[in-house]
């Protein structure tokens, strides 16, 4: 059985359409489980979807495309290696 996974830009000044994180739900059996994109790359258990559809984010939050997120997750592994 597959779950359904929906993504999100994660849109932290709301004068730019720039990226600054990357959030995703999966629905499993259980419930929903949301996570966001760490710099070390790997997807960790975190509240920012439940907070943004509560309005407590201090971010916007646009549903993408897997493939939009499979881009922006190589966008943020370039930029976030020129940091290191």
């Amino acid at each position: 059985m597959t779950s359904e996974v929906q993504y999100y830009v994660i849109v932290a000044n709301q004068g730019s359409r720039g990226a600054s994180g990357l959030a995703r739900r999966t629905y499993a059996e259980s419930g929903p489980v949301d996570e966001t994109l760490r710099r070390d790359l790997r997807w960790t258990l975190d509240s920012a979807i439940v907070e943004w559809e509560y309005g407590d984010l201090g971010a916007e939050l646009v549903q993408i495309s897997e493939q939009e997120a499979e881009n922006l997750t190589q966008a943020f592994r370039a930029r976030w290696d020129r940091t290191r």
